[in-house]
């Protein structure tokens, strides 16, 4: 399955359910104040993103295995260590 089409067939299941939908963004308000203005973040709050956050991982490991680019990345950019 197409990378592009994977994510967006997660994000279009999270979205679904209209109740979904408001508590998402609810908490995606929530977490931005908790970032712009250092306002206490909710652990409820916390633990719903965290748990969302958990699924699409799952998922995305689930679809395609593990993934493993970004240390051969950045190994090849750094080049040869010194011994």
């Amino acid at each position: 399955m197409n990378d592009g089409v994977a994510t967006i067939n997660i994000m279009n299941a999270i979205q679904n359910d209209t109740m979904t939908d408001l508590s998402v963004r609810n908490d995606e308000e929530a977490v931005m104040a908790h970032f712009l203005t250092g306002v206490p973040l909710d652990p409820e709050v916390s633990r719903r993103v965290q748990e969302r956050g958990q699924r699409i991982r799952d998922e995305i490991y689930r679809q395609h295995g593990l993934v493993d680019i970004a240390v051969p990345a950045v190994r090849e950019l750094r080049g040869e260590l010194p011994e």
